[in-house]
Parts: C-alpha cells; sequence; structure tokens
C-alpha cells in the first residue's frame, strides 16, 4: 500500500483513527498509536468553546497533546464562517498538526444549529469556512474536511457535495474523508462504498479516505481495494479494539490475521488505558468515564456478555479493578469483536453525538 501523507506532513500506514465525540480523547488516542495507529484525531470541538473557554479544565483536557501522539489532528465544528479561523489558530497553537473540519456531523440537535452535516445544504458557508481555516492557519499546516456524501440522495443534494469537495481542494485543502452514507441515514443502513469510489475518480490526485462499515481489518483494506481510496478512517471498530491497526498492516503484508490479544494482553491495555483517564480526568471521574470503554473491550473476551455486564456496574477505581482481577486474571485467548456494525441507529461514539 502506498503511505498516506497529509501534505507535508507523513502520516504513513493507510489507516488511521477517526474523530469520535465522546471517545477519542488523550487516553484513546495514545492508546491507539501504541498499539499501532499512525494518526488520530481528538473528538470534534465546537469553534466558540475553544475560544470561550480557552482557559478552563475541560479544554484543556480536550487540548491536550503529548509528544508521542504527533501526528494528531484536531476536528473542528461551529456554524459561523468566522468563528472557524480564530478557533483553528488556536488548536494549532495548542500542538495539533492538522485542522479537520466537520461537515459530517447527522445528529439532530446539530443540524438544528446549522452546524456539521447542515453546511452540505449551503456549498457557499461551506467553502468559507475552508478558505477562513486555511487562511487563519500556517501554510504548513495541513487542514482536511469531513463529510458525508449529501444531505439526502436527491440529484441536488449530489450536486452540492461535488461543488464543495471540489472547491475545497481548489482552496488547498489535503485530503478530505468521506462517510458512505448520507447525514439523513445517520447510522442507519449501510455505508455506500461505491460512491467512495466516484469521489476519488472525480478528485484524481486529490487525498481521499474513506468511513463507514469498518469493523474489521479487513474491511480496511477491502475498501481501499475496491474503492481506490488513499486511506481510511475507523470510527466505531477502533472502540475498545485498538489492535484493529497493527491487525490491519499484517494483513497488508501478506501476512496471517493476527490471533486476538489475549486475555493478559487485554487487561494490560485497559488497566493502562484506565490509568491513562485517572491522570487526565482524577479518580473521582475516571471510572464513570472509562465504564464505556470497558463495555466495548468485552467483546474481546470470551465471556463477553458477563464481563459488559460486569462493566456497566462499574463507577469507581475500586469497581473497575475488581473487574480486571475478576475476568482477567487467567490468561485465557481472546476472541474477535463482530466484524459487523453495531445496532442501527446507535451512534456508539460516532463523527459528534456528544460534541462539546
Amino acid at each position: 500500500m502506498n503511505p498516506l501523507n497529509f501534505a507535508n506532513v507523513k502520516v504513513g500506514f493507510p489507516v488511521v483513527q477517526a474523530a469520535l465525540s465522546g471517545y477519542s480523547d488523550w487516553p484513546m488516542r495514545v492508546i491507539a498509536r501504541r498499539l499501532g495507529a499512525p494518526y488520530t484525531i481528538c473528538e470534534v470541538m465546537l469553534d466558540k468553546f475553544v475560544m470561550e473557554v480557552s482557559r478552563g479544565t475541560k479544554v484543556r483536557r480536550l487540548l491536550r497533546v503529548t509528544e508521542e501522539e504527533h501526528p494528531v489532528g484536531a476536528q473542528l465544528m461551529g456554524s459561523e464562517p468566522k468563528d472557524f479561523g480564530p478557533a483553528a489558530r488556536h488548536l494549532v497553537s495548542a500542538g495539533f498538526d492538522v485542522v479537520d473540519i466537520n461537515f459530517g456531523c447527522p445528529v439532530k440537535k446539530v443540524l438544528g444549529r446549522c452546524r456539521g452535516g447542515f453546511h452540505l445544504s449551503q456549498p457557499p458557508v461551506a467553502l468559507e469556512i475552508v478558505r477562513r481555516v486555511r487562511d487563519a492557519v500556517p501554510g504548513n499546516v495541513p487542514v482536511t474536511v469531513k463529510m458525508r456524501r449529501g444531505i439526502d440522495d436527491s440529484e441536488e443534494s449530489r450536486d452540492k457535495f461535488f461543488e464543495i469537495l471540489t472547491g475545497a481542494y481548489e482552496l488547498g485543502v489535503a485530503a478530505v474523508t468521506v462517510h458512505g452514507r448520507t447525514v439523513l441515514q445517520r447510522y442507519n443502513g449501510p455505508s455506500r462504498w461505491e460512491f467512495l469510489g466516484e469521489v476519488k475518480n472525480h478528485v484524481g490526485d486529490g487525498v481521499v479516505l474513506g468511513s463507514g462499515d469498518l469493523f474489521s481489518p479487513q474491511a480496511c483494506l477491502d475498501m481501499i481495494a475496491q474503492t481506490g481510496v488513499d486511506g481510511v478512517t475507523v470510527a466505531r471498530g477502533a472502540i475498545g479494539n485498538p489492535w484493529i491497526f497493527a491487525q490491519a498492516q499484517a494483513l497488508a503484508k501478506g501476512e496471517p490475521l493476527p490471533d486476538p490479544p489475549s486475555l493478559s494482553q487485554q487487561r494490560e491495555v485497559i488497566g493502562e488505558h484506565y490509568r491513562l483517564a485517572e491522570e487526565v480526568y482524577g479518580e473521582r471521574r475516571a471510572g464513570r468515564l472509562m465504564r464505556k470503554f470497558g463495555i466495548k473491550y468485552s467483546r474481546l473476551h470470551p465471556d463477553g456478555i458477563q464481563v459488559r455486564d460486569a462493566f456497566v456496574q462499574v463507577h469507581q477505581n475500586s469497581d473497575w479493578l475488581q473487574v480486571l482481577e475478576r475476568w482477567y486474571a487467567e490468561d485465557r485467548p481472546g476472541v474477535h469483536p463482530p466484524a459487523e456494525p453495531e445496532k442501527a441507529g446507535t451512534p456508539g461514539g460516532g463523527e459528534c453525538a456528544d460534541a462539546a
């Protein structure tokens, strides 16, 4: 596979971690990087939030970047073009290597506030946002865009999508990520991979990443092979399964699919993930916030249902340790998580379900 680059930012292996609202915080990104993700993106942030509460505890956690993460991107969302430029500069000052603009969020409350996927209905505004961000940040900082394939499947929506897509490259974006569902689809139904092939053919040498229904390492390679995109961003498929990146790299080398991590390997990673979360959020909040990750990690356990139920009961540090002692003390083989989407309609860490 050809290495993935965003202009001067060298990424490498073309399977990366997507922005996951409520999930891709600093602890998750660090774990993913250590286990093979060549690039990750911070959970989406509102432009006004970045600027108005830039000194608050919450934004310090969201803007946390450490040396081992580079390259790392930050995703920005908002409604008014004038607010994007200052926020983008602030993200660069915080240490992010790439600024990604969210034109893909399908959540109703976001659309109702004219953010995210709503911009696919108004190309002039979307392109003004791209221009302001590109003009605001240094030339060596790549600007990328995340889109869905349109508001809906109408011809008008398709025309607006390609107007924004073409205009974004003309304004100097380094890459565009396209999700194969429409905004109105949200997380329901299959992602149309064939549309990604149309996009790649349309932009030629422009860097395109694909997204949608990537729940196994083989699916990541299949999307690249079938559509010709330059890379893929793994979203829900990476929650609780940071091993997916190294597994995809092994398959790309022609090696067999690696065995799933054993319970001792899982325990080590889960324990470190919790330690990092405690470092950021403190002991009081870490247990409750990490519960959602534990539920996802349980899919790799041979007794997944019981382990999931145990993680559901976690509220504090002692509860977390009890689950590890009860269910991960014996080193047994793990299992691969289901290579299929979760129940339709449940974001489970989608593009912006819990956007700040």
